[in-house]
């Protein structure tokens, strides 16, 4: 399997935060968005951003900014969706997704992800900590994407409830602080002493 492309999950609208752009918040020297670019530039071919709204707000980072087809705030399946449609005018296979909102996450994300997927006939995968699974990073192959259009059409939000129907593997990581994620002021607070 060749390498998949990146695709950072930032269309939520970060409600617990005050609405607005949670990856553009600092996080130490850079932003929380700049965190995740440096876990997850080195581990795939190339990179994408999935947000809604004016993408010139993100123009400084030098990504492609793909929004979600899927109207009315469709969750992170959207965003999926849509990171799948700009893979497959890149001639990509596979995408990786990871959230805009969790600076930390493993370094060895995508060959983990890669590796667990070769133990199931679809080729999706999602991360696990014992916590539980953490469906915002997964590996995605862009061939189920007609598939994913049309369960969103039918209304579906979960990930899970898809990734299952399609018996996704997991891939196993031990520690759940990896996936620390930023929702709230506090959480910022937290994260910077993470750093």
């Amino acid at each position: 399997m060749k390498q998949p492309l990146g695709v950072i999950l930032a269309g939520g609208q970060a409600t617990r935060m005050g609405g607005g752009d949670k990856g553009l918040l600092p996080l130490g020297q850079g932003t929380i968005l700049s965190h995740v670019i440096a876990r997850l530039n080195p581990q795939v071919a190339g990179l994408a951003l999935n947000a809604n709204g004016d993408p010139a707000r993100f123009a400084h980072l030098g990504l492609p900014v793909v929004s979600d087809s899927v109207a009315g705030f469709a969750g992170p399946l959207s965003g999926v969706l849509a990171g799948l449609d700009w893979a497959a005018t890149q001639g990509a296979d596979h995408i990786v997704t990871a959230a805009a909102d969790t600076p930390f996450f493993p370094c060895d994300l995508v060959a983990q992800l890669l590796r667990a997927a070769e133990t199931t006939k679809s080729g999706l995968a999602l991360a696990r900590t014992p916590d539980g699974r953490h469906p915002t990073f997964g590996l995605w192959p862009v061939g189920l994407r007609d598939d994913l259009h049309a369960a969103l059409n039918d209304g579906l939000r979960k990930v899970v409830l898809w990734t299952d129907r399609h018996g996704g593997a997991t891939a196993h990581f031990p520690d759940d602080a990896a996936f620390f994620n930023v929702n709230t002021p506090e959480d910022l607070r937290i994260a910077e002493g993470m750093l």
